[in-house]
C-alpha cells in the first residue's frame, strides 16, 4: 500500500514538475477542476458546430431548402471533426505553451464557412472539400506568420489603450453569449435584442421560464460560492444548474407540461461508432482528395470570379482567426495575472504555433477554424494556470467523442451561468484605461463595445486600431511607432470594405 502511495506521488511530482503547477502557486487538483470547467463551458462546439454543417446537407427545390442524406452524415463526420480537432489543438496548447487554454472550431468562422463560402445547401457557393482549402491556406500562412516572427510583432504594434481594452470587451462578449445560450436575451425586430417576456400572464408558460431561472440561479450560486472561496464554484455551479434544470423539468413532466415532456423525450443515446464511420467517409482528408477540385464551381462561375472568391475568402479566413486568438489570448491571460513582468504573453510563440497546426489538422479532418477559445478564461478563473488545464480539457474531447448522448445532457442553461460570470470577472481591467483622455478613451470604449455589438472579437480589435490611427492623425501625434498600427488598421479596413 505504502509503495503504491509512493509511486501515485512520484507520478504527480512529475507532472507538477514538467508543467511548473506549484511554481505557478496552484496545485494538481485546482489545475483538473479548471480543466473540467473549461471543457464544460465549450462542450457546446461539438453540438452546435456540426448542425451548422449538416445546413450543407440540403438541396433546393424550387426555392426550398430539401433535406437529403447529406445532412446526416455531415453532422457525425463533422461532429468527430470538431471533438477530435479540439484535442489535438488543445494538447498542443498544453504541452508546447504550457498555457492553460483551449482551442476548437471558432464560432463566427464557421457560420462564414457554411453561409457565405459555401452558400446554403451548396446550391450558390464552393463545395464543402473546397471551403476547407481556405482553412488550410489560413493556417500554412498561420505558420509562416508565427516562424517568422512577424505574428508577434503584429501583436506588440496593438497600442496599450486597445490592449488594455481587450479583456473587457472578450468579456462582454461571452456574457452576451451566455445570455443568449439561456435564452434570456432574444431577437426583436425593433430594438434587434431585448429580454425574454417572463410574464406569466401574457403568454409565458412555465417551461420557457423555468430554464431562465436555473440561469439565475446558478450564476447566484457561483457567486456566493466564490465570494466564500470554495474551490470550484464554477463547475459546482454548472453541475447544481443540471440537476436543477431536470429536476424541475422532472416537476413539469408531473404536470403534464407538453414542453417539459418533450425535453425527456428527446433524449436518445445513439450508437456513436456510426460517427467515426461518417467521419472517414465524408470528413476526413477531404480536402485533398476533392478540396482542389473547382471544376463545379467553374461549371456556374468564371475563372475570375474564383480567383476573386479565394483571395477575399482566404484574406477574411486568416485576419479573423488572427486577431480572435491574439485577443483571446493576451485578454484569457491578463485575467489570469499570467502576462510576464514586461505585460506580454508567456511561451505565446508556441501557443501560436499551436493554433496554427490545430488549424491545418482542422482542415484535414473536415472543420472550419480552429481557434483559442475565449471561455478558456471559466478555467482560468476557476485558478487554471498551467498546460494541465488544458489536457483535461482535451482528454474531455476525446472522452466525448465515444459519449455524445451523455454530452448533450448538459443544458446551456447551465452552462450559462459559467460564461456570464466570467464576463464579470472579466470587467475590472477597465480601471485601467484613463477615460478622462479621449485618444484614449475612444479606442477602449469601441474595441469594448463592438466585440459585443458586432458579435466579433477581432472586428472590436480592427475599428479600435482604426479610430486609435485616426486620433493620431489628426492631433498630430502620429510617430513612427504608430506605422504598423496604421497598416494593419488599413488591412482592417480593406477586409471590411471587400469581403465582409
Amino acid at each position: 500500500m505504502e509503495n503504491t502511495q509512493n509511486v501515485s506521488e512520484k507520478k504527480v511530482g512529475k507532472i507538477d514538475k514538467f508543467f511548473g503547477i506549484s511554481k505557478m502557486g496552484s496545485t494538481v487538483k485546482t489545475e483538473i477542476v479548471a480543466g473540467l470547467v473549461t471543457f464544460m463551458t465549450m462542450i457546446y462546439i461539438v453540438l452546435v458546430n456540426p448542425a451548422m454543417f449538416a445546413d450543407l446537407g440540403y438541396k433546393f427545390v424550387d426555392g426550398v431548402p430539401v433535406k437529403t442524406e447529406l445532412n446526416g452524415l455531415l453532422y457525425n463526420g463533422v461532429f468527430i471533426a470538431t471533438a477530435l480537432s479540439a484535442a489535438i489543438g488543445t494538447v498542443l496548447i498544453g504541452l508546447l505553451a504550457k498555457l492553460p487554454l483551449a482551442q476548437a472550431t471558432g464560432m463566427g468562422l464557421n457560420a462564414y464557412f457554411v453561409y457565405t463560402v459555401c452558400g446554403f445547401g451548396m446550391s450558390n457557393g464552393l463545395s464543402y472539400a473546397n471551403a476547407l482549402v481556405f482553412i488550410l491556406i489560413d493556417g500554412i500562412v498561420f505558420l509562416l506568420l508565427t516562424v517568422t516572427g512577424l505574428r508577434r510583432q503584429i501583436f506588440n504594434a496593438i497600442p496599450d489603450c486597445v490592449k488594455t481594452a481587450i479583456p473587457a470587451g472578450i468579456g462582454l462578449f461571452i456574457a452576451f453569449i451566455g445570455l443568449q445560450n439561456a435564452g434570456i436575451v432574444v431577437k426583436n425586430d425593433s430594438t434587434c435584442v431585448s429580454m425574454i417576456s417572463l410574464n406569466l400572464l401574457g403568454g409565458a408558460t412555465y417551461s420557457s421560464v423555468f430554464p431562465i431561472m436555473v440561469t439565475f440561479a446558478g450564476l447566484i450560486a457561483i457567486a456566493v460560492l466564490s465570494h466564500k472561496n470554495v474551490k470550484g464554484a464554477i463547475l459546482w455551479g454548472i453541475l447544481g444548474s443540471a440537476v436543477l434544470y431536470y429536476a424541475l423539468a422532472a416537476l413539469g413532466l408531473a404536470w403534464g407540461d407538453e414542453a417539459c415532456k418533450s425535453i425527456f423525450a428527446g433524449i436518445t443515446f445513439d450508437n456513436p461508432f456510426t460517427a467515426f464511420k461518417d467521419f472517414g467517409e465524408i470528413s476526413f482528408g477531404k480536402v485533398f482528395t476533392e478540396g482542389f477540385d473547382f471544376s463545379g464551381y467553374l461549371s456556374n462561375h468564371s475563372s475570375a470570379q474564383l480567383i476573386l472568391t479565394l483571395v477575399t475568402a482566404a484574406f477574411a479566413f486568416c485576419l479573423v482567426d488572427m486577431f480572435d486568438t491574439i485577443g483571446t489570448l493576451y485578454g484569457a491571460c491578463a485575467r489570469g495575472n499570467l502576462l510576464d513582468e514586461n505585460g506580454n504573453v508567456p511561451n505565446m510563440d508556441r501557443e501560436m504555433l499551436s493554433d496554427a497546426i490545430a488549424t491545418c489538422t482542422g482542415a484535414v479532418l473536415g472543420t472550419s477554424t480552429v481557434t483559442t477559445f475565449v471561455e478558456s478564461s471559466s478555467g482560468i478563473a476557476e485558478g487554471g494556470k498551467t498546460g494541465l488545464t488544458s489536457i483535461v480539457v482535451a482528454l474531455g474531447f476525446i472522452v466525448v467523442m465515444f459519449l455524445s448522448p451523455i454530452a448533450k445532457l448538459v443544458p446551456t442553461y447551465a452552462t450559462a451561468p459559467a460564461l456570464i460570470y466570467v464576463g464579470v470577472l472579466m470587467m475590472n481591467c477597465v480601471t485601467k484605461v484613463d477615460w478622462l483622455s479621449p485618444a484614449k478613451a475612444l479606442p477602449a470604449f469601441i474595441t469594448i463595445a463592438m466585440m459585443a455589438f458586432t458579435y466579433n472579437i477581432s472586428f472590436g480589435i480592427g475599428l479600435g486600431l482604426i479610430s486609435y490611427t485616426l486620433i493620431q492623425i489628426f492631433t498630430g501625434e502620429f510617430k513612427k511607432k504608430d506605422i504598423t498600427t496604421a497598416i494593419i488598421g488599413l488591412v482592417f479596413g480593406a477586409m471590411f470594405f471587400l469581403t465582409h
